[in-house]
């Protein structure tokens, strides 16, 4: 299926949120921190930490995974 495209010719994203893990973002993209640092990644499919625990932060490396209580 080709990418969705806005009123204004630009193609759309899709941003998938994970329960209790990252964001998926359709790449490439650039993330702009609060402080003005900049992130790039050429990949398919990027994971942004939400809960900002990783050591790659804004990128996900699974921290949230460690965090949680185990299952019963």
């Amino acid at each position: 299926m080709p990418p969705a495209r806005d009123a204004g010719s630009r193609e759309i994203r899709e941003v998938r949120l994970v329960k209790g893990g990252p964001a998926l973002v359709e790449g490439p993209v650039r993330i702009v921190a609060e402080d003005g640092t900049e992130t790039e990644s050429d990949r398919f499919l990027v994971a942004v930490c939400r809960c900002r625990r990783s050591a790659s932060y804004p990128l996900c490396d699974t921290s949230h995974r460690r965090t949680r209580p185990p299952r019963r």
